[in-house]
Formats: C-alpha cells, sequence, structure tokens
C-alpha cells in the first residue's frame, strides 16, 4: 500500500511540475524545474512540500 502512495506522489507530481512549468512560463517567469530521478524521488517522498520545495529551491537560484 505504501508503494502504490508512492508511486501515486509520483505521478501527481510529474505532473504538478509540468503544469506549474507551464503557468510559471505563460507568466513570463523562467523558473522551471526538470523531471528527473532526484526531483521525482524528492515529490514522491515529501509529497507536496516536495513540490513547493523544488520550485523554492529554482526560485533562490535564480536570486
Amino acid at each position: 500500500m505504501k508503494l502504490l502512495n508512492f508511486f501515486l506522489r509520483v505521478v501527481y507530481g510529474a505532473i504538478g511540475i509540468q503544469v506549474i512549468n507551464m503557468i510559471l512560463s505563460f507568466m513570463g517567469i523562467s523558473i522551471s524545474v526538470g523531471l528527473n530521478f532526484v526531483s521525482l524521488l524528492t515529490v514522491g517522498t515529501l509529497g507536496i512540500s516536495g513540490l513547493g520545495l523544488l520550485f523554492g529551491i529554482a526560485a533562490y537560484a535564480i536570486l
């Protein structure tokens, strides 16, 4: 059951990353997070807070 929960968070996290990247792109904000093993592992482990963490790190990197 926990493995299924992890994979669902990975799938929804990947969709969330793509949607947020598109929204930020349309707004003209140059912050994007790539889909790779580490980002999916982060979102799968931490959930929505991991998604916020990835975009927070990306925003901090452009300061």
